[in-house]
């Protein structure tokens, strides 16, 4: 078996449980009010308002892409020999790999996104997803999958109930902290292997302006409600485009 059809297997099994996380997000999201934002028969705001549209936005596109990779494992023969494996089960290195997958979800689904400042999870997601996955070495994969528990795990012990979700930012500077490191430690490691790709390199930049460029669209463009307005790095933000910057536009200043 090569290298490209143990790729296409693992893309199987990895697609099939993006497609269920994400049914199962859009149909939780489906709850919130989106088209039909009549509140005692009067409307309570436009569509483009409604809390829903992100969601729809982030696990719709986590469906399309699931949807695709899992075109790709069909046709490259992935699902065949993946459900020809002896009781549809995983290897261990499979199992590692769905189970890391699942670990960093969860946390910052669950631990990051309510309490962290949306940017500083992201990036700390993005990172440990591409670092930890895209070379298939399982060293990077569990660093990756450590540094999320850690952050999701802090947060979660020191911010559990609702009441707690917008206090000090020390969950934040954790979070900072432990994205800096990684990615130190990303580039030390892959720098002593010889294997410094440019997808490394990018990885950092894709990891900051990605989150960036969603959450001030959500905010500033879409006029959405942003997890945590006051995080670490969006209260600033949010105080400089309308302190500073939009009354410069308006001719206030």
């Amino acid at each position: 078996m090569n290298e490209k059809t143990i790729l296409r297997v693992r893309d199987f099994w990895t697609s099939i449980f993006l497609i269920f996380l994400s049914v199962f997000f859009l149909f939780q999201t489906s709850y919130i009010p989106f088209l039909d934002t009549q509140v005692a028969g009067v409307d309570s705001a436009d569509w483009y308002n409604s809390a829903a549209l992100v969601p729809y936005g982030i696990f719709g596109a986590m469906l399309v892409l699931a949807l695709g990779l899992l075109g790709i494992a069909i046709k490259d023969g992935g699902a065949r020999l993946a459900l020809q494996i002896a009781g549809i089960g995983f290897s261990k290195p499979e199992l590692l790999r769905i189970t890391c997958v699942c670990l960093i979800l969860f946390f910052y689904i669950f631990g990051l996104v309510p309490r962290v400042d949306f940017i500083l999870a992201s990036s700390l997601l993005i990172t440990c997803l591409i670092w930890g996955f895209h070379s298939e070495n399982r060293l990077s994969m569990l660093i990756s999958t450590a540094s999320m528990a850690t952050s999701g795990l802090y947060a979660l012990a020191a911010h559990f109930p609702r009441s707690e979700w917008t206090k000090p930012h020390d969950d934040d500077w954790i979070t900072l902290a432990i994205f800096i490191a990684l990615t130190f430690m990303m580039f030390v490691l892959e720098k002593r292997n010889n294997s410094l790709t440019r997808v490394v390199k990018l990885t950092p930049l894709i990891a900051i302006t990605a989150p960036l460029i969603l959450v001030m669209s959500m905010a500033f463009g879409f006029r959405q409600n942003v997890p945590n307005r006051t995080g670490l790095l969006f209260s600033q933000i949010e105080y400089h485009y309308y302190v500073t910057l939009r009354p410069l536009w308006q001719g206030k200043k």
